[in-house]
């Protein structure tokens, strides 16, 4: 893979992106650009696998269709849903509405058909539920896109055509990574001027990594991998490359973000069939049943409300600890959630709020139930303040694990203190993340960095987790020499009396009082 390569398609996509954007916000203008780059991803995609399948033919995907041969037709359509999970015909192609465009013709409604075609050939097929409403979000008449109707098609037009002068490298296998590292770029670029609305989509990279390596640890491959709130599912694909996991999972709240999703999927050439992505509440509205995974990954929405309704007392995802998580803050539904659909094999990494480790009431309960019950929690890891989009608060990492080797103790890691500030945001760069992975599989003490403590040391504590209180970070600041600074003091006095002894005297030659 070219990083060269890569870093020109990222260039080339956000100046497209920015094209486009003109007024509208970052999260509006996001839909509308990635959507695009979808249905070109899509459009070239079929056209090559078509023309590849009617090589020995010697014909072309856009010959067949004009022709009469309708049992040929359906084979094709046949072989194109089986395998791309989709069809459109030749007229509704990407290159159509260009040579539409080149003829100055009104392209909108066409784009809306076309559009409307890819999702509707999926219906009754075993890929509907992976394209079903993923154009949804495209709004061809927006007012955000113009005033009047030439306006708008105008803008898209122009869009469209800047987009075509990019090669997405299709007709190398090996590039689809390419053009999905860059529609990922694109995303975490969306993000960061996406402000608050950041956290519903992404997950930065460096901690997507470090979620990732930690559940793979010690497995040589992941079956099935699930985040139940998956967001645009980055951290979701990253985990599923580095476990080279067969199957994915995950459910997303947010319709938009769930089509994105799922595009994201499709563009990192996740075949539609080796992904299960599901739109709906996750804690109220459980889309995986009482089905458990190798690995479970997770950035939830960080003390967010649920309806924590009686209901839930005999739901058995979060009635083993004796109590709810409190309605205002879901952090531990989540994490109940999780341990539910974790296999006794696998692992589990989420990040969560400071909070979780210390608040008392219900939360104390159920993280005493984890503890001294379940003795679950393998590890504790904190991460610096503001490395999210969207909040500045500190967060941590726990990891789970329903039959843990070492369940003697309780890994530690105080990483916050180790990043790098970049502009507005602190970043974690290769060596602080390295060190993190490092010192998890390891299980290493290091001074003022890490920590394997007892469960008798947590019980101690009151099954409190707060990082502080079993790795010490505190630095001795240098000893005061007392008699040095009276000395210091006395030499500035004289010095100072010195001075106004002259003052006094150029004021007296000026004849003022001083």
């Amino acid at each position: 893979m070219s990083e060269e390569l890569q870093q020109k398609l990222r260039n080339q996509l956000w100046a497209v992106a920015n094209t486009l954007r003109g007024n509208m916000s970052a999260s509006d203008f996001m839909y509308f650009t990635l959507g695009f780059i979808f249905y070109k991803y899509l459009s070239e995609k079929i056209e090559l696998y078509a023309n590849d399948e009617l090589q020995e033919d010697h014909l072309t995907f856009r010959e067949v269709w004009a022709g009469s041969d309708r049992e040929l037709k359906n084979d094709l359509k046949e072989a194109c849903v089986q395998d791309l999970g989709y069809f459109v015909e030749p007229e509704y192609l990407y290159s159509t509405l260009i040579a539409m465009i080149d003829r100055k013709e009104n392209i909108l409604p066409l784009l809306e058909r076309s559009l409307k075609k890819i999702e509707d050939s999926t219906l009754g097929q075993e890929s509907e539920d992976d394209f079903g409403g993923l154009f949804s979000d495209i709004d061809l008449t927006s007012p955000k896109l113009g005033k009047t109707a030439e306006d708008k098609n105008r803008l898209i037009s122009d869009v469209l055509v800047a987009l075509n002068g990019i090669d997405f490298g299709l007709k190398e296998a090996q590039e689809i990574d390419i053009l999905g590292d860059a529609y990922e770029y694109m995303i975490g670029q969306f993000a960061a001027g996406a402000g608050k609305k950041a956290g519903e989509f992404y997950t930065p990279q460096e901690v997507s990594q470090i979620l990732a390596e930690i559940v793979i640890t010690g497995k040589q491959r992941l079956k099935t991998v699930y985040d139940p709130t998956c967001g645009s599912g980055s951290l979701l694909l990253r985990t599923a490359r580095s476990g080279h996991a067969d199957a994915i999972f995950g459910q997303e709240k947010n319709p938009t973000t769930f089509n994105l999703c799922r595009m994201n999927m499709l563009l990192h050439g996740i075949r539609y069939n080796d992904f299960d992505i599901r739109n709906g509440d996750t804690l109220e509205a459980d889309e995986f049943g009482d089905r458990q995974f190798d690995a479970v990954v997770a950035n939830p929405p960080f003390s967010a409300d649920w309806s924590a309704a009686a209901k839930f007392n005999n739901d058995d995802r979060f009635n083993k600890p004796g109590v709810l998580a409190p309605k205002s803050k879901a952090d531990y539904a989540f994490i109940l959630h999780m341990i539910y659909h974790l296999n006794d094999g696998g692992t589990m990494a989420c990040v969560a709020p400071h909070g979780v480790l210390f608040r008392g009431a219900a939360e104390g309960k159920i993280r005493r139930f984890l503890i001294e019950t379940k003795n679950c929690i393998d590890a504790v890891i904190g991460l610096p303040a503001n490395i999210f989009y969207g909040t500045t608060i500190p967060t941590c990492i726990l990891v789970i694990k329903k039959c843990r080797k070492q369940d003697d103790h309780i890994l530690f890691i105080d990483a916050s203190r180790e990043f790098e500030k970049v502009k507005t945001q602190n970043k974690l760069r290769p060596e602080h993340i390295q060190k993190i992975i490092d010192t998890y599989r390891n299980r290493s003490e290091v001074e003022k960095y890490s920590h394997c403590a007892t469960l008798k040391e947590i019980e101690e504590n009151d099954y409190n987790l707060n990082i502080p209180r079993y790795v010490d970070t505190f630095e001795e600041e240098e000893e005061i020499d007392i008699q040095a600074v009276m000395s210091e003091l006395k030499s500035l006095e004289a010095q100072r009396a010195d001075l106004d002894r002259q003052i006094a005297v150029y004021m007296k030659e000026l004849g003022l009082d001083f």
